[in-house]
């Protein structure tokens, strides 16, 4: 026993050591890290405090208490740690924590500066401090299953699952719920009582809030609120609704889309764009939107995407719409029906490595494109482009493609439909080649390849598309078949001569038999003069034909070397070739494919049973002549190599003066007049780094009769010239980009990806995005071309010179880091006016956006002012004011 110390207080030090240590049991915190102690003291890590029902741990401290004891509410592992100190009551049963203090428990985390634990009624009690400053730190933070609250005082119960929490910041989705006293109930809902929701992220004052006495939040679902009326800066506003409806479940959700309400001055006043978004699952979706006018225009447009990862993904648009103008007492008046498909489908590469499916449709009659799209590209588009195609392969050596094209134009009404289109190709293969790695002889480079290509195709006008009879009347169908056979073979190791035939056979299902008839015939109410008649015949009908050539190349490298000067050499390359090519005469009547017919003057007309002035075919038809040609090209490259001061390594550089300028014409032995080509001269370079330049002209080694047409006579020998010119043409297109990047050298950060969602988004609205990377840009599309193409009257020759011009700017700058500027124009030198031109004002308001759309000039003449909520579940918050180019 020691010294002075009586058997009671001995006793008494026993068993607060065993209290002590079954606290320490139940907490898990050491409470003695020295062996140095008096009484009424407890030291832990050197520190002396002076209270005997207290233990302070100082440093940052992490630790665990757990139990499964019978009885106890506490059912698993509580972690805790603190920056600043934790201090436990003994007796009181209670832990206070202090300095980034941290209580972890199951899926429940809790942050704050101050945490109080009571074990003695399971809460848990958290505050923030007030520094010397007056800032408030270490806000409590509490997150359950992903939800997550900050607050400025929080009180838990373990038992219940249920808090009290007072001055609350939550996030939900896209929005922020603020509330003076939360209550959280046991199933994870939350009862609000005077808060506010809103999507700005500015804790304390928010710019704008829906106010609401009380609010029951259902996690993942929505936010349910009584009597709500909305506040910008702090002031309240008219907007009073008797509840309020907020989701925020994460992802898609299903709702009613608010349509926009206007007046159009030819359609009167309308709704647009309102409809249903049906969130199916998370691999498609669905939304029908609708337009209605009170002159009786309507519209309804469905939409339907889809995607699944690694595999696929697309859309699919439609539009129907009936278009009314005016008033029917009015000249103005007008209705048409109108329609729209469009459908985009893409593959995932991976998905299927050697077969592909991909479809981008796009269908649009004329007056869709005038009273019901939007886009800019739409509107100034007059022709549009639709395909659908499947591809395949086997082996890497045979593939096949699929495909339908439907090409329609808006201005003319032509509409051009390919359905189907089959091309199966075999890749080139040799077949006298040797598996041995012997010496290969000449003939191993003997290749054959194939090609088969096979369609129907309707041509025909947008009105009479599905009038009876159009797609019968004006179908052609066809294939066609290509062996091509190639031997090379090197001569004196830099000649190479190429020999190659190539075999064609046409299949037609249909052939034609011309006759001239000198008789009006009356055939119901049409009257057709005398004139040539056009007989078809149905039937399968084979067309064969083959031709042979061979050609002879080389390259000749020419330099010139200097030593001293700037200039340091000077490369001609020269690429000749000849070659020759024969035609047999297909034309001959025992072979069937040209017929003859009597005209009106008792002259007798050949024809093309498959191919001529009456009648149409795919693939066309075999030559009518026999041909012997012999043909010549003559390719120039220049190039000078100067000295550099950027190039380190050699110190030269090289630049091209001619890029590539060729000398080509030949000469027909089988023809009995005429024998000679035109000579074509064409050339291409670059005479600035955006400045490029291309010439071609056409050289007739004949002269012309008094109308203007060739004739078997020289021109050297009327005119004493070796050459006519007959056309000519010169192209100047200059491009410049000019950005920041261009004057810096500082260099610039990577700017941040965008989401999935974003860029979802970014494809639907792509005239809305805008972006912040660039500070400022200018983009100058200039072409220039001259041609000149003369007219001969009575042997006079007159000039017909024409100059194209177009000029086209876009730019962009950040007038400020919350304002950015935009605009589009261009002249039209033909009409000499500007070309259609667009400017952009827009505004980042922090949690709302401000756009300005103006068109001055043109058809498309209108303006657009809208103030929105950047947030999409707010999408439907928002002003929008304008005047539509449609009114005009």
């Amino acid at each position: 026993m020691p010294k002075g110390w009586s058997s009671g207080e001995l006793l008494t030090w026993i068993w607060l050591l065993i209290l002590t240590f079954l606290f320490n049991g139940l907490f898990g915190n050491s409470l003695f890290t020295s062996a140095n102690f008096e009484a009424d003291t407890l030291v832990v890590t050197g520190d002396t405090l002076s209270s005997a029902d207290t233990v302070v741990t100082n440093t940052s401290l992490s630790d665990t208490a757990g139990t499964k004891k019978k009885g106890n509410v506490i059912e698993d592992l509580i972690s805790r740690t603190a920056r600043d100190s934790v201090v436990q009551d003994l007796p009181a049963r209670k832990v206070y924590m202090y300095g980034d203090a941290v209580i972890t428990y199951q899926d429940i985390t809790l942050k704050a500066a101050y945490i109080e634990v009571d074990f003695n009624t399971n809460t848990v009690y958290a505050t923030y401090i007030v520094d010397s400053t007056g800032k408030k730190i270490g806000v409590p933070e509490f997150t359950e299953n992903k939800q997550s609250f900050k607050a400025k005082e929080i009180t838990y119960d373990f038992k219940t699952e249920k808090g009290i929490i007072r001055h609350v910041l939550t996030e939900d989705d896209q929005g922020f719920l603020h509330g003076q006293k939360v209550k959280k109930m046991q199933d994870n809902t939350i009862n609000v009582l005077h808060g506010s929701f809103t999507t700005c992220n500015i804790e304390e004052h928010p710019h704008f809030a829906f106010k609401f006495k009380k609010a029951r939040v259902i996690p993942d679902n929505k936010i349910v609120t009584g009597p709500v009326y909305m506040e910008i800066e702090g002031v309240p506003t008219p907007l009073v609704l008797p509840f309020g409806l907020f989701p925020n479940k994460t992802g898609q959700t299903s709702g009613i889309v608010i349509p926009t309400y206007g007046e159009s001055a030819n359609r009167g006043y309308y709704l647009e764009n309102g409809g249903y978004y049906w969130a199916i699952n998370d691999y498609m979706d669905f939304q029908i939107l609708g337009d209605i006018y009170t002159y009786g225009s309507w519209a309804i447009k469905p939409r339907f995407r889809y995607r699944k990862i690694y595999k696929y993904s697309g859309q699919f648009d439609f539009g129907y719409a009936v278009n009314v103008v005016g008033f029917k007492e009015t000249p103005e008046y007008s209705k048409s029906t109108d329609f729209k498909i469009k459908w985009r489908h893409q593959q995932d590469p991976k998905a299927r490595p050697r077969s592909s499916f991909s479809a981008d449709v796009n269908i649009l009659t004329g007056n869709y494109v005038k009273y019901n799209v939007t886009s800019t590209q739409d509107y100034l588009s007059n022709e549009f482009q639709s395909s659908i195609a499947y591809q395949t392969n086997w082996a890497g050596k045979y593939f096949l493609t699929l495909n339908g094209s439907f090409r329609e134009n808006t201005l003319t009404r032509k509409i051009d439909i390919t359905l189907p289109s089959l091309t199966f190709t075999v890749n080139r293969f040799y077949p006298l080649k040797r598996k041995t790695s012997a010496k290969k002889r000449f003939y191993e480079e003997l290749s054959i390849s194939y090609t088969m290509n096979a369609k129907a195709a309707v041509s025909t006008l947008d009105s009479l598309l599905f009038e009876p009879g159009t797609i019968l009347q004006e179908l052609q169908n066809g294939a066609v078949h290509k062996i091509p056979v190639s031997l090379p073979v090197r001569i004196f190791k830099y000649l190479i001569l190429s020999n190659s035939i190539n075999i064609t056979d046409r299949m037609y299902s249909a052939s034609s038999r011309l006759h001239y008839d000198p008789d009006t015939l009356i055939i119901g109410n049409d009257t057709l003069p005398p004139g040539v008649r056009v007989d078809t015949l149905y039937g399968f009908n084979n067309a064969f034909d083959f031709s042979l050539s061979s050609s002879l190349s080389t390259k000749i490298y020419g330099i010139l070397r200097f030593k001293k000067g700037p200039l340091r050499a000077i490369r001609h390359v020269f690429t000749p070739s000849i070659s020759f090519s024969f035609i047999p005469n297909f034309g001959n009547e025992k072979l069937g494919y040209y017929k003859t017919y009597t005209d009106q003057n008792g002259e007798e007309v050949k024809y093309s049973i498959f191919d001529n002035s009456y009648f149409r075919s795919l693939y066309g038809s075999p030559p009518a002549n026999r041909s012997g040609m012999i043909s010549f090209n003559f390719g120039n490259n220049l190039e000078i190599k100067v000295r550099s001061k950027k190039d380190t390594i050699t110190g030269m550089k090289k630049i091209a003066l001619i890029d590539n300028f060729n000398i080509s014409g030949s000469y027909d032995l089988a023809a009995d007049s005429l024998n000679f080509s035109y000579l074509s001269l064409t050339g291409r370079t670059k005479l600035w780094k955006n400045l490029n330049l291309k010439y071609g002209s056409r050289w007739d080694p004949y002269t012309v009769d008094s109308s203007g047409r060739r004739i078997n006579t020289f021109q050297w020998d009327v005119n004493r010239q070796l050459f006519r010119m007959d056309n000519t043409i010169w192209a100047l297109s200059l491009g410049i980009k000019l950005g920041d990047k261009d004057f810096k050298k500082k260099k610039k950060e990577k700017p941040k990806e965008a989401t999935e969602t974003e860029w979802n988004e970014i494809e639907q609205n792509p005239e809305n995005y805008v972006d912040w990377s660039i500070p400022w840009s200018l983009n100058l599309d200039y072409t220039f071309q001259y041609s000149n193409n003369p007219i001969y009257l009575n042997y006079t020759r007159t000039n017909n010179r024409k100059i194209v011009q177009t000029l086209a700017l876009r730019g962009q700058i950040n007038i400020t880091p919350k304002w950015k500027f935009t605009f589009t124009t261009g002249w039209d030198f033909t009409n000499n006016e500007v070309s259609y031109t667009s400017i952009s004002l827009y505004r980042d308001l922090h949690c709302w956006e401000m756009r300005f759309n103006w068109v001055p000039l043109g058809p498309r003449q209108s303006w657009n002012f809208s103030i929105n909520v950047k947030a999409s579940i707010l999408q439907d918050l928002k002003l929008n004011k304008k005047n539509d180019w449609r009114d005009f």
